[in-house]
């Protein structure tokens, strides 16, 4: 993805380098035990908690960013400014609305949220409660080295599913389907979970769309395989288990590269209907 000459975006907190908590079992492993843990639906909270093996949580020293860390900030600001204009445009084109951009917190290791830890829901994710983005910037790197979705455009991938999180928000979706969860038995709210995060890989197709013009060749590519590896099926499997389709709250990975792709074709959010689609 070309990003040369584009603005960064100023709706960044970075609490990298700030100390704060690390776990005891450390780094990468930790975050590979989170990714793991979150997308194939696993409870990694003994881990974290230091019941298993013994890891405790220690508090870290302030410290400089790694020029990689830098570097991945700067990836990560600008990729959130492409964010703010498509979806800016697209409010106004496609629903009336102005478009408030949620800020994106990135954090080492463990951070907090009024959704609860970092270490409990794990990876990249949104927060509701306080219209934020969370993102430890390793997961570029997880993503690359142990989940098999390597390149640029995978990792911008994942920054506009989660912004595209905030979209439902704004317009009111996340809140209904919250209200429906609560009322709905395990299996069925599971179910309502995967047709929302589907739509966020299709509106995050939209905004591929909208900026197709800074994409390299083979930039789709890379995002049609981090979608597939980071399916429920694809992470169940790779943490040795049976996929277990009841337990699914993301989709498979054939279903996450069709909603992307649809999303990608199309260029129109009103596509992105999963809730009233017969066939996910």
């Amino acid at each position: 993805m070309r990003l040369k000459g584009l603005r960064s975006s100023r709706n960044v907190e970075d609490r990298r380098g700030r100390g704060g908590a690390k776990a005891g079992i450390g780094g990468l492993g930790l975050l590979i035990v989170l990714v793991i843990g979150y997308f194939a639906g696993i409870d990694v909270t003994p881990l974290l908690n230091g019941e298993l093996g013994g890891g405790t949580a220690q508090q870290g020293a302030p410290r400089e960013l790694s020029a990689q860390e830098q570097q991945a900030g700067e990836f990560s600001a600008k990729v959130l400014a492409t964010t703010e204009t498509v979806w800016t445009q697209k409010f106004a084109s496609d629903f009336g609305r102005t478009y408030e951009p949620p800020v994106m917190v990135l954090y080492s290791g463990v951070t907090q949220s009024p959704c609860g830890g970092a270490s409990g829901a794990t990876g990249p994710f949104y927060c509701p409660a306080d219209k934020k983005v969370y993102l430890d910037t390793e997961f570029f790197a997880t993503m690359a080295r142990q989940l098999g979705a390597d390149g640029d455009f995978a990792a911008a991938y994942v920054i506009g599913h989660e912004v595209a999180h905030h979209v439902q928000n704004e317009l009111g979706i996340i809140p209904q389907v919250n209200a429906a969860r609560q009322r709905a038995s395990e299996v069925e709210a599971n179910a309502l979970t995967v047709r929302l995060e589907l739509q966020a890989d299709c509106l995050a197709g939209v905004w591929a769309k909208a900026v197709q013009g800074r994409l390299d060749p083979g930039d789709m590519e890379e995002a049609l395989n981090a979608a597939r590896q980071i399916g429920d099926d694809t992470l169940q499997r790779r943490a040795g288990r049976v996929p277990q389709p009841h337990t699914f709250t993301h989709g498979t990975s054939a279903q996450r590269q069709r909603w992307f792709a649809r999303g990608y074709d199309s260029g129109d959010p009103n596509t992105c209907d999963t809730f009233n689609a017969q066939r996910l």
